[in-house]
């Protein structure tokens, strides 16, 4: 096996540092915001940002050893980029039917007469 270059190294190691530290951003966002609404933005962003750049080194180091452009990463960045956001958007509306219902729930019902 060959030996890395820097240009594609120092990139590289760059992308996983930003990777992990807004992961640990969106984990420190999950615990600290106050409620469910708030705290589904931190992590959704940190995950899809992070997974992001991994691939973004994942395609640099991959290309750099095969002496080739090497793309097949961007399927996978198209499929996390489509469906990261959804599952965002679908747990937020089952939150808010929920936490909807339940403030129907507590309300008593009233008759106008």
């Amino acid at each position: 096996m060959s030996e890395l270059p820097a240009w594609a190294a120092l990139p590289a190691a760059l992308l996983l540092i930003v990777a992990g530290l807004l992961a640990a951003i969106g984990a420190f966002g999950l615990l600290r915001l106050p409620d469910f609404f708030k705290r589904m933005h931190p992590p959704a962003m940190g995950s899809t940002l992070g997974a992001g750049c991994v691939l973004l080194a994942s395609i640099l180091v991959s290309s750099a050893t095969a002496g080739r452009p090497v793309v097949h990463a961007v399927l996978i960045t198209l499929f996390i980029v489509i469906t990261a956001p959804v599952t965002a958007m679908l747990l937020a509306r089952a939150a808010l039917y929920r936490s909807e219902r339940r403030a129907r729930e507590r309300k008593p019902n009233r008759r106008v007469e």
